[in-house]
């Protein structure tokens, strides 16, 4: 090895080829760092070290160079020797310098090493005959020198640049040549082998018949490697085998002539047949057959969820036109509630999710879930371009194929929580897949041909409308899920909930035996929730300490036996009190209102109260500008009918305060302004309002009371807070025979048109 030369040169970076020694070439310099390592090169002498860049990485060798020319944005440069490159730094003006150990070019000659020369020159004039380039290898190959003569193969169109930078890294002029003999040889043997295989096939076929050429092409290589079957002639069996829509046949037909006439190190190749994979493994013309007995569906519901009697009469209302289309022989293509997509709105643990289950076991259907959840890409709806590396289909598509049928249910999760950035908006692409008059052509943009969407069972889930977008909405049937009653509740805690947790510790059915009393009792001191997660929660608890008891042999075998008075022992001290309502109205300028949240229904208390200073209102408990409206409303309905209400004067001339508890939550809508005219009107008469006593609606400067949303939700909520009395809306009172007929047995209704009315239930006498 001879001995090195120790450098600091500016860095100037080649994206798209090597400079070797002894070349002159022209470079144009286009980035902003190559335009500062030219300036810097002023600093060095004109040298500069030129190192190639490979996937986004320095080479480990770079060529020493000199700049000989400078026109515009371009250099003229000249190869001196290879360099190490070392350590680097930025100077001042942001130019990368680095030390550099450059190997100085020498003349090494042995016999040796010129019969590896002469071997060479051997390889790559055949190379180049084959070519027809005999001319060019008479001035090329005349060169002496071994290192320069390895040097020429940057030239080469048969090396990749990874190669070329290969070639740059080795110093030793013997191991260069070796790699290129290495290389060329494989080049000629490619070389020889096409020749071989177009001056058979040219012998046999008719040079007109394209097509006929290609194959004949492709049977001879298979020839020669031996090889018996390929890709393409195995595809073209499936797709033979494979019952498909014409669309689909011919595209597929189109891919597998492409894929005959490349070549299996080109890239697309494998793309190629990847898409083909998936283009087979899609369920085409697969589908489930519908099971039709409503009473048995009806069964199969019934045992998975108590209650939720309005979706499950929906899904027999579609299997009974199914049935009746088949009965008397109609097509059922014409079946205005196939590709219906179901909507199932309501609050956390009252079971969307898994109803979907159900429904799919009731139809005798494949189930495929589909979280939305967060999803911000339309990419993950109708797929990526095939352009893309690693592109695949949409959720909708790979779901199809999960399922392996054509008319699964699909269950599409969380549709509230759809996200939308600089990727796209997925919910618009929902659209297309949630339109009956559309998703029949639904397009893939992996697949690029339509997809029939309309025999899929469309089921979504959501906790809140208010954030899908009103398109996407309009193409659904809502169906609202409110929640549950206690006595529901125990149902299916004795039901579902209590033998799953069972199972989930490790006990077996006969060990543990929880009475009624305990569950009501359960249900009642610690969830107050529209589902029934946290009941599940608390009844795991339940089941691992029973577990625990059981493990140290602490029952001798005998079933633990739970009711109500050892509900405590197992979950501590109850963390619901029914009393709060009492508690909280008992001064006047407190009352209880309804409202709807995306848990549910809820409870909310307002408070209101005066004090001394400037007449004005103060607002706190994070209220929305409608709810702040509705406080503004209240106050001006009081000051307007003092003389009606019976207050003093100089009761209005005070400051008032109106707070809604749980400040860090925001709260809006208009469903409170009853209940805070409620709040300001007991506070300056003196009058307490009813414990007892909930109510929900809007309120008007003159005093009438507007209808409201949420009323199933927000009677559940009052039920399980204790009251016994509600006031809703007139126009809300059609609303009342969602709720269940337990609940109204037990809740004494007032149906209000004016807030004289609301405050002649709600207040208490002076």
């Amino acid at each position: 090895m001879a001995d090195t030369r120790e450098l600091t040169l500016p860095v100037l970076p080649l994206r798209n080829g090597v400079v070797f020694p002894h070349m002159v070439v022209t470079l144009r310099i286009e980035t902003e760092e190559g335009a500062l390592a030219a300036a810097a090169a002023e600093q060095s002498d004109n040298t500069i070290l030129l190192v190639p860049r490979v996937n986004g990485d320095y080479a480990r060798v770079g060529t020493v160079a000199r700049i000989q020319d400078t026109d515009g944005n371009a250099v003229v440069v000249e190869g001196l020797a290879r360099a190490r490159v070392g350590a680097g730094r930025s100077d001042d003006q942001g130019a990368l310098w680095v030390d550099a150990e450059q190997y100085p070019e020498t003349d090494v000659h042995d016999e040796a090493l010129d019969d590896l020369a002469g071997e060479y020159r051997a390889v790559v004039r055949e190379v180049l005959d084959q070519r027809g380039m005999g001319g060019v290898a008479e001035r090329i190959l005349g060169i002496e020198d071994p290192s320069q003569l390895a040097d020429l193969a940057v030239y080469s169109p048969d090396l990749s640049l990874e190669q070329k930078v290969e070639l740059l890294e080795t110093v030793d002029v013997r191991e260069r040549l070796g790699k290129l003999m290495s290389w060329m040889s494989e080049v000629l043997a490619d070389l020889t082998l096409r020749r071989k295989v177009r001056d058979s096939a040219t012998e046999r076929i008719d040079k007109s018949q394209r097509d006929y050429l290609l194959r004949q092409q492709l049977e001879a290589i298979k020839k020669e490697l031996g090889e018996e079957a390929d890709a393409a002639s195995e595809y073209r069996q499936r797709l033979e085998d494979t019952d498909l829509p014409e669309q689909a046949r011919e595209s597929i037909e189109r891919e597998i002539d492409r894929l005959e006439r490349m070549s299996e190190q080109s890239p697309e190749h494998s793309w190629i047949r990847t898409w083909l994979d998936t283009m087979f493994e899609i369920p085409w013309g697969t589908k489930s057959d519908d099971r039709l007995d409503l009473d048995e569906a009806w069964t199969v519901l019934d045992a998975d969820h108590t209650g939720l009697d309005d979706v499950k009469e929906r899904i027999v209302e579609h299997l009974a036109v199914r049935k009746l289309r088949k009965d008397r022989g109609l097509d059922n293509t014409g079946d205005l509630s196939e590709g219906a997509i179901l909507l199932l709105v309501g609050p956390p643990g009252v079971g969307k999710t898994s109803l979907g289950e159900s429904v799919a076991r009731a139809l005798g259907r494949e189930f495929v879930r589909v979280a939305l959840g967060g999803i911000r890409d339309e990419a993950e709806i109708r797929g990526h371009r095939r352009t893309y590396v690693g592109a695949r289909p949409g959720r909708v598509v790979r779901a199809l194929i999960e399922s392996g049928t054509m008319n699964p249910v699909f269950l599409l999760d969380e549709m509230d929580k759809v996200g939308a950035d600089w990727r796209g908006d997925p919910s618009s692409a929902l659209l297309e897949v949630l339109d009956p008059a559309q998703n029949h052509t639904f397009r893939d943009h992996y697949l690029e041909l339509d997809v029939d969407l309309s025999d899929v069972l469309f089921i979504a889930t959501a906790n809140m409308l208010e954030t899908i977008p009103a398109p996407l909405l309009d193409r659904t049937e809502v169906i609202r899920l409110d929640g549950y009653t206690d006595l529901e509740k125990v149902a299916i805690a004795r039901d579902h909930l209590l033998p799953r947790q069972i199972r989930g510790a490790g006990l077996e059915p006969e060990e543990v035996e929880v009475g009624e009393d305990a569950l009501a009792a359960i249900v009642d001191r610690y969830t107050r929730e529209a589902g029934v997660r946290s009941l599940e929660r608390e009844l795991g608890k339940l089941a691992r300490k029973v577990a625990t008891s059981v493990a140290r042999d602490e029952r001798e075998g005998q079933a633990v036996v739970i009711d109500e008075a050892d509900v405590k022992e197992y979950l501590g001290k109850p963390k619901v009190w029914r009393d709060e309502a009492k508690d909280r109205t008992a001064v006047p300028g407190v009352a209880t209102g309804l409202a709807v949240t995306g848990a549910g229904g809820d409870v909310l208390f307002i408070e209101a109260t005066a004090m001394d200073g400037d007449p004005g209102l103060t607002l706190t408990g994070q209220l929305g500008d409608v709810m702040k409206e509705s406080a503004r409303i209240a106050l001006s309905f009081v000051e307007s009918h003092r003389d009606e209400l019976g207050i003093e004067p100089e009761a209005l001339t005070r400051r008032f305060h109106v707070h809604v508890p749980a400040g860090a939550v925001p709260k809006d809508g208009p469903s409170a302004g009853i209940t805070m005219t409620t709040a300001l009107a007991s506070l300056l008469s003196g009058r307490k309002v009813k414990d007892t006593l909930g109510m929900t609606g809007e309120v008007t400067l003159q005093g009438k009371v507007l209808p409201i949303g949420g009323v199933k939700q927000k009677v559940l909520a009052a039920h399980r807070a204790g009251l016994t009395e509600v006031i809703v809306p007139a126009r809300n009172e059609i609303d009342l025979d969602d709720v269940p007929e337990s609940v109204r047995d037990e809740i004494t209704f007032h149906i209000a048109d004016t807030i004289d009315q609301v405050l002649d239930w709600a207040l208490e006498p002076a």
